[in-house]
């Protein structure tokens, strides 16, 4: 995969100042089905874009980057503490970098993921609380299964999101929130991970219920009653 992906930026990218093959094909995961995730570096003058292509067979996802627009969407990815786009050039493999700013880049991605995401406001933990107490009631008097399986879902996003910023950890989406749970904590990342699983597969909401109090608690607790917003013109989210 290596080869191919580097026959793709001599073939489309030969003035690129810099090429990275990253997801699961560069650390050794990928399967004969896998796309190939490429970041390409290019001068400034070009343009910052994303785009699937198929080459020899293989869907790539090409993220192409000015050094302007990679250093504006490290910023967004910070700031929606997921930072996927410095995990892609922190674990990456660099095929080509023939003045070092491929390298400068990934240095930038790993400082960025030693630092950790921006913690969650006041209002905004307290308001997470209340949304993922609200859920926690729901889940217990679901008595529909389809209904308890959506809500399940919802109780593991937000007490993710609140474990994350307890521990100052990144957080994610998709097949990216169990491995960033498993890393934010030992002990509750993994006990949210499997409740969930239990959930989907045996029905039962009170270990997801029981992994979610412990997240609230940590947070600082359940919260209903004395829970109060001003309208300021936008509807915050609570979950």
């Amino acid at each position: 995969m290596i080869d191919q992906a580097r026959r793709l930026v001599a073939e489309r990218f030969p003035d690129a100042l810099a090429a990275l093959l990253a997801g699961s094909a560069a650390t050794g995961n990928a399967t004969a089905t896998s796309d190939l995730d490429l970041a390409l570096l290019v001068a400034d003058g070009g343009e910052t874009y994303r785009e699937t292509v198929r080459h020899e067979g293989r869907v790539v996802e090409l993220f192409v980057h000015t050094g302007t627009g990679l250093t504006e969407l490290f910023a967004v990815d910070a700031a929606s503490r997921r930072a996927v786009l410095q995990s892609m050039y922190a674990t990456g493999v660099l095929l080509t970098d023939p003045d070092g700013h491929g390298a400068r880049a990934c240095e930038r991605a790993r400082a960025d993921l030693r630092q950790g995401p921006p913690a969650l406001g006041p209002e905004t933990v307290e308001t997470r609380r209340y949304g993922l107490t609200d859920l926690l009631d729901d889940l217990t008097d679901a008595g529909d299964g389809a209904e308890r399986l959506a809500i399940g879902g919802e109780v593991l996003a937000a007490a993710a999101d609140l474990l994350c910023d307890a521990r100052r950890a990144w957080t994610g989406a998709g097949k990216w929130l169990p491995r960033r749970l498993r890393e934010a904590d030992p002990v509750l990342g993994p006990a949210l991970v499997d409740a969930h699983l239990r959930l989907c597969r045996d029905g039962d909401p009170q270990p997801l219920a029981r992994a979610a109090r412990q997240v609230l608690d940590l947070a600082g607790g359940p919260l209903a009653e004395g829970y109060r917003r001003t309208w300021q013109g936008t509807i915050e989210r609570t979950v």
